[in-house]
């Protein structure tokens, strides 16, 4: 069973509980540290949630603290500020600026944030810690940099040393926050109220703040040990962030949402921390249309179910704009709410999702882990010395977009060098996952589980020399690396430990190479086996293999022919090893998850032909829930069903998603509904149960009976209806419908022995 205190599913809400958006997940996430939070604790709390807080860490409502109220002193100072002196605003209000977080900044959230600890809150999460690259230039990050790096500042501005010295003091500054926050508030809960407290970071990918050109701690929260976890915020508005393939920039949603939901996994493998994926139903930019808001959704939640390691979810930020907002209609017509059906859609999904716990999971297709290495350093290096860029920065509600004929920012924006190294691969098939490097030195045996990674040094830097020693042996011990490669990036001339020491190197490349036992020319590699396909050359390591491809990562983007010689490279690295033909090319991903087939078809692949699933199942992407048999899933399109086809598997599941008190026997199991269902009652050929959600909402659920129904009853508000069903004799399921009520309200299904 599944009771609210596993947090399988949550959402955030900066309102007061409103009946329309009761999405009645396991918890709420109480947003906001104003006045009215111990009263909006209260209320979710007596609604059954278990309640957490979410405040922002970078930027918030705290203009007492910059104005002087708090204690004394104006604090506009510490303010991040554009090179020209302008402050860096979040939003549109021009009194909410990102912060540069300031010992006495973070004093100031401990005792803002105390209140919560004293209502009696579960956890807290401290959304957001950002750092704009563009930022760098108020006095509290100048005194900073000179307690830092015990050294005069210098304008980040001036060469890429200076760039990338100023984004690692950056990623420094909030991990010093969180970890002061976290540890003061923890302390402060045991010693008033032997309470222990969580805490956790709501965070954008890696991939994300990288593409965007933001800096925040990242993997470093893995050192921080009063953090507890994470929330993955990945949506479509950050997903949808266009990028180049085969010489095309475009929208690539599910492919991007997969690469991100993988490297947020990295900062929970291996430990004992927690991590939510987030799903958007709509997404911070209000001019899209409904439809374009569902189909994307459906791809960034279908991209995080195919990474089966994490199995708890927040199933909206703000549901109330979700369930009450109005947003431009697809007939164009003007605004309007949610669609009915689409809200019944949603209903199902969310509750759907607290049931993604499954033991039994197989990937169709590769039959190995392959990963594109990822490090922190990837943010610290997202501008070149002298190029004005102030202003390009995007806000996640779409107000400030891109002008498109300023090329470099464009070029910037696409994040090439790691799209590089990935899209070609995705796009055929290949599940790769993003893998974080610097995770390398501090969880052993990190890469055991991998045949096959692709690193480059062109577009990021290893911070620790003894990550290529671990490396080295990963690949002696029998796997193949693919190096993408060459030498041109500025950045390796920053100040770092690659030509620091004694015996110095031209690129950490080199250096990685020399623990190889591998030795190139870098024009000719007269050194490697020949090998036309490789083009670097293939080089043999013990049981292992390096595979040294002599091109910027960012020229593989260009068209088909260079993509094609990524997709070269890494079949030579695997025939290398021994492992030929374990990659089939493809254009689709499906995972069996226990009793959910999730599938995903993409376009631009070599092969343009649907995905046809077959056999008998409940299709979660209708509102319907009707019984299929088949199944088209076309290019560019994404499937989640309920295979009813084996009972086993579906009966031991399903007994998750009935939560109560009372464990539902073999005879009666719920297969999908948009409804929480509880306390569930069997007396011979009848069950009743609770079904609660949103107010006014049409609900679905299709059920699985051991008896064949007469009667469904629904009780809401003192008063009893007949409910309409249809049964279906061959699977033994009942499909019922009814609308949410705001009290409790109560199924009894009565039948007779088939």
């Amino acid at each position: 069973m599944s009771g609210r205190e596993m947090e399988r599913t949550g959402f955030q809400e900066g309102g007061a509980f409103g009946e329309a958006y009761d999405l009645q997940t396991d918890f709420v996430m109480v947003y906001g540290i104003g006045p009215s939070m111990p009263e909006r604790i209260r209320e979710w709390a007596e609604r059954g949630y278990r309640v957490h807080l979410m405040t922002g860490v970078s930027w918030g409502g705290y203009q007492d603290y910059l104005n002087g109220q708090f204690d004394g002193r104006p604090h506009w100072d510490e303010a991040q500020t554009y090179k020209s002196g302008e402050t860096i605003i979040h939003g549109t209000s021009q009194d909410i600026p990102y912060m540069v977080p300031t010992l006495s900044y973070a004093n100031y959230l401990i005792e803002k944030i105390r209140p919560a600890v004293d209502a009696g809150v579960d956890a807290i999460h401290l959304e957001e810690p950002e750092f704009w690259v563009e930022g760098g230039y108020s006095e509290a990050f100048k005194r900073e940099w000179r307690n830092y790096y015990r050294e005069p500042w210098q304008d980040p501005d001036s060469s890429e040393d200076a760039q990338y010295r100023a984004s690692k003091l950056k990623a420094y500054l909030y991990t010093r926050c969180l970890d002061r926050l976290c540890s003061a508030l923890k302390d402060y809960s045991l010693l008033r109220y032997n309470r222990p407290l969580r805490f956790y970071v709501p965070t954008h990918s890696l991939i994300n703040y990288s593409q965007w050109r933001i800096v925040s701690p990242e993997s470093h929260l893995l050192d921080v040990p009063s953090i507890d976890g994470y929330i993955a915020q990945i949506w479509t508005g950050t997903s949808r962030t266009a990028n180049v393939y085969e010489g095309t920039r475009a929208e690539r949603t599910f492919e991007t949402a997969f690469l991100e939901y993988g490297i947020m996994q990295e900062l929970v493998r291996g430990t004992d921390r927690r991590m939510w994926f987030l799903h958007d139903p709509v997404e911070d930019d209000p001019k899209r249309t409904w439809s374009d808001y569902r189909a994307n959704y459906r791809k960034t939640l279908v991209a995080s179910l195919l990474h089966p390691a994490v199995s708890r979810y927040e199933v909206s930020p703000w549901p109330g704009r979700v369930f009450t907002g109005e947003y431009p209609s697809d007939s164009g017509s003007g605004k309007e709410t949610i669609p009915s059906d689409y809200a019944t859609e949603l209903l199902t999904l969310m509750h759907t999702l607290a049931n993604m716990e499954q033991p039994d999971v197989e990937m169709s297709g590769f039959a190995g882990t392959a990963g594109v290495l990822l490090a922190d350093s990837a943010m610290y290096q997202r501008k070149s010395p002298g190029v004005p860029t102030a202003g390009f920065m995007l806000k996640y509600d779409g107000t400030n977009e891109v002008e498109l004929s300023d090329e470099y920012a464009v070029k910037l924006l696409n994040f090439s060098s790691f799209y590089g190294l990935t899209l070609p691969l995705v796009k055929r098939g290949l599940p790769v996952r993003p893998v974080q490097l610097d995770n390398i030195r501090r969880l052993p045996g990190y890469l055991d589980e991998h045949q096959l990674l692709v690193l480059s040094y062109e577009f990021m830097k290893p911070e620790y020399p003894d990550i290529h020693s671990t490396l080295a042996q990963w690949v002696r011990d029998g796997g193949a690396l693919v190096y993408v490669g060459d030498d041109s990036d500025p950045y390796h001339q920053v100040r770092e430990w690659w030509n620091q020491g004694s015996k110095r190197y031209a690129s950490p490349r080199e250096h990685l190479f020399e623990c190889l036992g591998v030795t190139v020319d870098t024009d000719t590699d007269a050194n490697a086996d020949a090998d036309a396909d490789a083009e670097g050359g293939i080089h043999s390591v013990g049981k292992g293999a390096l595979v040294y491809l002599k091109v910027h990562p960012e020229q593989l983007t260009g068209s088909a022919e260079a993509a094609d010689r990524l997709r070269s490279a890494v079949k030579a690295a695997l025939e290398a090893i021994g492992k030929p033909g374990v990659w089939q090319e493809s254009n689709r991903f499906l995972l069996r998850r226990g009793p959910y087939r999730i599938a995903s078809v993409m376009e631009e692949s070599a092969d343009a032909e649907p995905l046809e699933l077959t056999g008998c199942f409940v299709d979660l992407f209708d509102p319907q829930l009707p019984i299929k048999h088949r199944l088209t899933v076309m290019p560019g399109q994404q499937a989640l069903v309920y295979d009813l086809d084996e009972p086993e598997r579906s009966l031991n599941a399903d007994t998750r998603v009935v939560r109560g008190e009372t464990s539902p026997s073999k005879g009666f199991a719920v297969i999908a509904a948009s409804s929480r269902i509880e306390e569930l009652v069997e007396q011979g050929t009848s069950v009743s149960f609770e079904v609660r959600g949103p107010s006014g909402i049409l609900a679905a659920a299709r059920l699985r009976c051991s008896f064949r129904p007469v009667s469904v009853e629904y009780t809401a508000g003192g008063k009893s209806e007949a409910l309409d069903f249809e049964w279906d004799d061959a699977t033994e399921t009942v499909l019922i419908r009814y609308q949410h009520h705001p009290q409790d309200a109560r199924i009894r299904i009565c039948g007779i022995e088939r």
